[in-house]
């Protein structure tokens, strides 16, 4: 059993969190606690600064225990703000397997964490070995995708804990696409591991990256930890208030995922046959690695025909490669027609 109040910086340790009214008492009652208009209702009043109701919302969906679901702007505050309980800037080190989401690194340099890349194989498998074989003394942090963009593959769950057993520090595993996978991912072991964070987002499957709802999974000591560092209100109540909606119809997100992972086997087979294509990596995402000869030119030519797709070209073990996301049957036309004209 890893010893998380040893891992925490220790000034966040001694950090008195800012505390509010709405902190220390619940129930009905006339609010004059917190300087507020009085009209307006209910946009007058700051949101529950603990999402209760939202939080037993997903603690229902998830089968886990509200007291393990930090909820934040996205999953990059989670990021953020593990990465600043845990990690001494200026000392502490983060292992992030490469090629992946950009924002670890993002936040790392923002929070003057060290941070060392660690290659995954030439076919996007994880290398458990590699990894662990990079870990020193100040390595607070291991940072892991899966399914992985830009690659699109789900990590073997082998390898994860092989991390997870090996390492005396924090693994978070980020998994934004989970839901395209078919699988439940790896909620079923946070009870066995308490170095695990596991970080989910409504952005993907649940069609909803504007309302900026993301979420980590994890010992409840360190979800505490979490919302002593966070804003105070940093979940706004439009955010909570539709996500209570959108949480509400899990057949419809269903339907989306059914419809995504449909148009993205037709574009991979349209694809398939171009001259263009040199590669198309397998999926576990809602989105394709694509290799071409001239990712640069395609990417110019496509974006000049008004669909836009990532350029992954200069990263590690993904030369020559775009990632198209999945877009809608008309969308995916136009893709597919801009292709066969390049």
């Amino acid at each position: 059993m890893i010893d998380i109040e040893n891992l925490v910086r220790k000034n966040i340790r001694e950090l008195v969190p800012y505390s509010s009214a709405r902190d220390e008492y619940s129930g009905e009652a006339i609010l004059m606690d917190a300087n507020e208009s009085p009209y307006n209702q209910p946009f007058n009043r700051y949101p529950d600064p603990r999402q209760k109701e939202l939080k037993e919302k997903i603690a229902e969906m998830l089968q886990v225990p509200s007291g393990r679901i930090f909820l934040g702007n996205g999953s990059d505050e989670a990021i953020d703000l593990l990465i600043r309980v845990f990690c001494i800037p200026g000392s502490d080190r983060i292992i992030i397997m490469d090629p992946s989401y950009g924002m670890y690194k993002v936040c790392a340099d923002i929070n003057d964490a060290v941070v060392d890349f660690v290659e995954l194989n030439p076919d996007f498998t994880l290398n458990a070995e590699r990894i662990l074989g990079n870990v020193i003394s100040s390595t607070k942090m291991i940072f892991l995708c899966s399914p992985n963009n830009p690659t699109s593959n789900l990590l073997e769950t082998d390898e994860i804990v092989k991390v997870l057993e090996g390492f005396r520090g924090m693994v978070i595993l980020d998994e934004a696409y989970i839901d395209f996978t078919g699988s439940d991912g790896l909620i079923s072991i946070l009870d066995q591991y308490t170095n695990l964070v596991i970080l989910r987002t409504l952005s993907k499957a649940w069609g909803s990256a504007g309302i900026r709802l993301g979420m980590a999974l994890a010992d409840p000591r360190v979800t505490a930890w979490l919302n002593r560092v966070k804003y105070p209100y940093n979940v706004n109540l439009l955010t909570q208030e539709k996500a209570m909606d959108l949480l509400g119809n899990d057949k419809q997100k269903q339907e989306w995922v059914e419809m995504i992972l449909a148009e993205r086997r037709r574009l991979a087979a349209k694809l398939e046959g171009q001259d263009i294509i040199k590669k198309i990596f397998p999926s576990d995402a809602n989105f394709l690695l694509v290799r071409v000869d001239d990712p640069d030119a395609v990417y110019e030519y496509l974006a000049q025909g008004g669909v836009i797709v990532r350029n992954r070209s200069r990263m590690t073990h993904c030369r020559g490669c775009l990632r198209i996301t999945i877009g809608t049957e008309a969308e995916n036309n136009r893709l597919i027609e801009l292709m066969e004209t390049f």
